[in-house]
């Protein structure tokens, strides 16, 4: 099949022989092939400054990110087989280190399928399309799931801010069957309520699988806090595996709701409090009131989306950690987390340890992490690294 061409300017296909996937618009000569010639989520061929052909892409004259590289193989045919062939991959891969099948199954660039977003829930898809080029490809791609996965049922999750940027409308409907209201997530040996078209993002987080289970050796008998807690994850799995009392806190109380009954499905509702509330205003209550806890959890939603938001969501990450370290009783466990990609990896034990400073506390960093191997990271674009965990611990200097 033949595409239509699109060039690059002299040596701006530097970053793509480096392995990126993305080619921003003031990269294209637009005198050879103008930006106006294509429409949102046409396929195109991508060619240097030479006429060398680079690889195949989808195109989006309207965003900043002009072209995604599906393929260096400029003589591919992006088809249904080649979705399958792609999710077959990233099937493959998972199906390796997930006994159930409830896992992210594509993390877009990552696994070479830019703009998608697949997340699996037993027999049940939940699928985020960010871009234009994947929106394009849409009713292919749900031939290729269908194909590769037999699922019942595929729920289009297509409300993302960030479709906005590619032009798309925002909408939530059904790709395949009938997809229930909710369903029940396994993981860490308990089973968690999600509500699918009302959740957060795709209903549930699976890149924090690794960070809850790095905490269960360290919460026997304690009093944990689970701040931002959505459905629970972070708070009943600490019950479960032996915490004497876990306080659930989130703003929503159609969230705490599903995180009660999530505590009786696993039976520790006796052992679980929730409590709603804007969670900076709670931890300045609770802090009031003389309460410790043993165990923090602090896992908030992004705080610097964009570079530009920077001192602001630094300075609550540091509201935060500092607010959570004080809640602490001495010998306790501060488990921080930052899902913003602007918040470079080093920063966030250097917040913990500055607020700790500011309160007379001594703390020793003692494990690190990121997401779960089901989000893994392109090694040539940074953005899919974005989530980072410290866990820290208070203690008396001598």
């Amino acid at each position: 099949m033949s595409y239509t061409p699109i060039r690059l300017k002299p040596r701006e296909d530097r970053r793509l022989r480096a392995g990126h996937l993305w080619i921003f618009s003031n990269e294209i000569d637009c005198a050879a092939t103008p930006l106006t010639a294509f429409t949102p989520g046409e396929l195109v061929r991508v060619e240097s400054a030479h006429g060398r052909p680079l690889g195949l892409g989808y195109i989006n004259p309207k965003s900043l990110i002009s072209v995604r590289l599906l393929t260096a193989n400029a003589h591919a045919v992006v088809d249904r087989e080649f979705l399958i062939q792609r999710l077959k991959a990233a099937l493959s891969f998972r199906e390796r280190f997930n006994a159930d099948p409830y896992y992210r199954l594509v993390f877009g660039e990552a696994d070479g399928l830019p703009g998608l977003v697949v997340d699996r829930y037993g027999d049940d898809l939940v699928v985020q399309i960010t871009t234009a080029g994947m929106e394009a490809l849409k009713p292919v791609l749900i031939e290729a799931l269908d194909a590769v996965l037999h699922p019942a049922s595929i729920l289009l999750r297509n409300d993302a801010g960030s479709r906005e940027l590619e032009g798309l409308p925002a909408y939530v409907e059904a790709g395949l069957g009938e997809p229930p209201y909710e369903l029940t997530v396994l993981e860490g040996g308990c089973r968690f309520r999600v509500a699918l078209r009302e959740g957060q993002k795709t209903g549930w987080f699976y890149d924090q699988r690794p960070n809850r289970s790095r905490l269960w050796p360290y919460i026997r008998k304690a009093r944990v806090l689970d701040l931002f807690t959505y459905v629970g994850a972070f708070g009943i799995q600490a019950a479960t595996h032996g915490a004497a009392h876990v306080t659930l806190v989130d703003s929503s109380e159609r969230a705490l709701a599903y995180a009660a009954a999530n505590a009786l499905d696993n039976g520790v509702k006796d052992r679980v409090t929730t409590l709603a509330g804007d969670v900076f205003a709670v931890l300045k209550e609770l802090r009031a009131a003389g309460e410790r806890f043993d165990v923090v959890v602090l896992d908030p939603p992004a705080l610097i989306k964009r570079r530009k938001d920077y001192e602001a969501g630094l300075t609550a990450y540091r509201w935060l950690n500092e607010a959570a370290l004080a809640l602490l009783n001495d010998e306790g466990l501060l488990l921080s987390a930052s899902c913003s990609y602007h918040l470079e990896f080093p920063v966030l034990p250097r917040v913990i340890a500055q607020s700790a400073l500011r309160l007379g506390r001594s703390v020793q960093i003692i494990e690190q992490g990121g997401q779960g191997p089901d989000h893994p990271v392109h090694p040539a674009i940074p953005e899919t690294a974005y989530l980072k965990v410290a866990l820290a611990r208070t203690f008396t200097a001598s």
